[in-house]
């Protein structure tokens, strides 16, 4: 099992409301959102070292 800690993040509305959208239209939570978004953005910077 994953080592999980509690962050609290403030977003802007607009962010907010698009994984809002993100996560109804995946059948997901937000945190799940949040998750994958953070974790293409790694992929990506990842990447570039490369």
């Amino acid at each position: 099992m994953l080592d999980m800690k509690p962050m609290q993040v403030r977003l802007p509305d607009d962010l907010k409301a698009w994984i809002a959208n993100q996560a109804e239209l995946n059948s997901s939570s937000q945190n799940s959102e949040v998750i994958r978004a953070i974790r293409e953005r790694v992929e990506r910077e990842e990447a570039k070292k490369i």
